[in-house]
C-alpha cells in the first residue's frame, strides 16, 4: 500500500480523497493554486506545494508543476479526483513513467473512452447496445444526411472529443440538418480542437442512466448499481438518484451483466461509470468516464462501499476482495448539487461565505471544502458543495432532503439551493416521473411565473 499520495485536484474532491487517505492511514500532499492557498484541502493535508497562479491552465492543468511536487514530496502515487487531468490519457501514462502510480484506468483505456466514437465502436463490439446513428465520423454533411434519413428525424449531431453539452445539435427535420452539422462542428473545432462529429437518433424522452463499475488488476469487475442522472439543465447535472425510479431489479442485473463482462473483456482497471440513455425499457450506451463522478456518494450511500478507498487499493495491486453476489442495494439516496450560481439566471456567484451551517441528523451527508470566510474564487467550477441525503424508501429520501436543505445555511453568495426545494417539491419529479428534457421546462416554468 502507498505511504504517500498526491492529490491533483482542488475543493470538495481533494477533500473527499484527502478524508479517505487519512482513514487508510496514508500521507497525503496537496497542491494549490495561489487563489487556493486558504482552502480547506490545504489546511488539512499533511504537505502542500503551491503550483501556480489562479488560472487552471497554469495550475491544476499543469503536468510539470504537479509533477514536480509529487518528486520534491516523495509522494508514490497521485489521484487526479474529477475534472481537470482525471481523463488525461497523456498525464497518466506520464505519471506511471515517472515512477509513480496513477489512480485510476490505464491511459489506454482513457484515450479509447475519451473519443466518443471509438468507445461507441468498442462498446458495439463488446455486445452493449446503442443509440442508433452513424458507425463512426461522418465525412461530409451529404453523409449526415443520408445517415439521418436512415435512423428518421429528429437526430443529434455530437462532437466525437465532447463533453459537458459543448458540440451537440438537435436537428429536428432535413432542413435543420446543415446548421446543426455547421454548429456542432464549429463548437467542437472551438472547445476541443477537434471538429469531427458523429450523429445519432435523438430520443424524445429518455432518462439518463448510468452504472458504477469497479475492477481490479486481477481481472475481477463487479457494479455496484445504478443511478438517475436525468436532471439537467444544458447537459449539466443538478440532482442525482441511487436507484432509479424507473428501473426494475431485473432490468439493473440485466444491464449490469452485460456491463461488467464487457469491462471484463477490455481488461479494464479502476473506477469507471457507463452512461446510457434509457427509453421504453432499452438502453443504449452513450459514453464511458474513465474517471471518479461527482455523483458518486449516492452510490456509496446505497452499497456501503467507499470508492475513494477501493480507487486505491486497486492502484496498489490489491484484489477486491468481493463478488457481484456480495453487492448489496440497500434503501435510496439523493444528492443536490449546490451551486455558487444565482437560483434563476444560473449567473455564478463568487465571493465570500460569511455564515455556513451544514445539516446534519441520520442519513445526512454533505461534502464541502468551503467555511465561514472562505472566499469562493471566479476561476473555477461553482458547484460548492454536495448534499446526500439516504434512507429506506424514496419517498422518505425526498422528506429526508427537504428537511436538510431547510437546515442548510450558506450567506454571503447566492446558490440553487431555493430551485432544489422546489424541485424536491413537484408533483411530478415526486412521482419520479421525469426525464432529460424535464428540468428545462421546470425551470422555464419557474421563470415565466416570477
Amino acid at each position: 500500500m502507498f505511504s504517500k499520495i498526491l492529490i491533483a485536484n482542488r475543493g470538495e474532491i481533494a477533500l473527499r480523497i484527502l478524508r479517505a487517505c487519512r482513514e487508510m492511514g496514508i500521507k497525503t500532499v496537496a497542491v494549490h493554486s495561489t487563489a487556493d492557498a486558504d482552502a480547506m484541502h490545504v489546511r488539512l493535508a499533511d504537505e502542500a506545494v503551491c503550483i501556480g497562479p489562479p488560472s487552471a491552465r497554469d495550475s491544476y492543468l499543469n503536468v510539470a508543476a504537479i509533477l514536480s511536487a509529487a518528486t520534491i514530496t516523495g509522494a508514490e502515487a497521485i489521484h487526479p479526483g474529477y475534472g481537470f487531468l482525471s481523463e488525461n490519457a497523456s498525464f497518466a501514462e506520464t505519471v506511471e513513467e515517472h515512477g509513480l502510480a496513477f489512480i485510476g484506468p490505464t491511459g489506454e483505456h482513457i484515450r479509447m473512452m475519451g473519443d466518443k466514437i471509438t468507445a461507441k465502436t468498442t462498446m458495439r463490439a463488446l455486445g452493449v447496445p446503442l443509440v442508433p446513428g452513424s458507425d463512426g465520423g461522418l465525412a461530409s454533411l451529404a453523409e449526415a444526411r443520408e445517415v439521418a434519413e436512415r435512423v428518421g428525424y429528429p437526430v443529434l449531431i455530437k462532437a466525437a472529443a465532447g463533453g459537458g453539452g459543448r458540440g451537440m445539435k438537435v436537428a429536428h427535420t432535413a432542413d435543420e440538418i446543415e446548421e446543426a452539422w455547421s454548429v456542432a462542428r464549429t463548437e467542437a473545432r472551438a472547445a476541443f480542437g477537434n471538429d469531427e462529429v458523429y450523429l445519432e437518433k435523438y430520443l424524445d424522452r429518455p432518462r439518463h442512466i448510468e452504472l458504477q463499475i469497479l475492477a481490479d488488476a486481477h481481472g475481477s469487475v463487479v457494479h455496484l448499481g445504478e443511478r438517475d442522472c436525468s436532471l439537467q439543465r444544458r447537459h449539466q447535472k443538478l440532482l442525482e438518484e441511487a436507484g432509479s425510479p424507473a428501473l426494475t431489479a431485473e432490468e439493473r442485473d440485466a444491464i449490469g451483466r452485460t456491463t461488467t463482462e464487457a469491462l471484463s473483456k477490455m481488461g479494464y482497471r479502476n473506477a469507471g461509470t457507463l452512461e446510457f440513455l434509457y427509453q421504453d425499457g432499452q438502453f443504449c450506451f452513450i459514453e464511458m468516464n474513465t474517471r471518479l463522478q461527482v455523483e458518486h456518494p449516492v452510490t456509496e450511500m446505497v452499497c456501503g462501499v467507499d470508492l475513494v478507498r477501493e480507487q486505491i487499493r486497486i492502484a496498489a495491486g490489491e484484489k477486491l476482495g468481493y463478488t457481484q453476489s456480495d453487492i448489496k442495494i440497500s434503501g435510496h439516496a439523493i444528492e443536490c448539487r449546490i451551486n455558487a450560481e444565482n437560483p434563476e439566471t444560473f449567473v455564478p456567484s463568487p465571493g465570500t461565505v460569511t455564515v455556513f451551517h451544514a445539516p446534519g441528523g441520520l442519513g445526512v451527508r454533505m461534502d464541502s471544502a468551503i467555511y465561514a470566510g472562505y472566499r469562493i474564487p471566479p476561476y473555477y467550477d461553482s458547484m460548492i458543495a454536495k448534499l446526500i441525503v439516504h434512507a429506506p424508501t424514496r419517498a422518505e429520501a425526498i422528506a429526508r432532503m427537504q428537511r436538510a436543505l431547510d437546515e442548510c445555511v450558506v450567506e454571503g453568495v447566492q446558490t440553487v439551493i431555493p430551485l432544489h426545494r422546489k424541485i424536491l417539491a413537484d408533483a411530478q419529479f415526486q412521482k419520479g416521473d421525469y426525464t432529460i428534457h424535464w428540468l428545462e421546462k421546470f425551470v422555464a416554468a419557474q421563470t415565466a411565473k416570477n
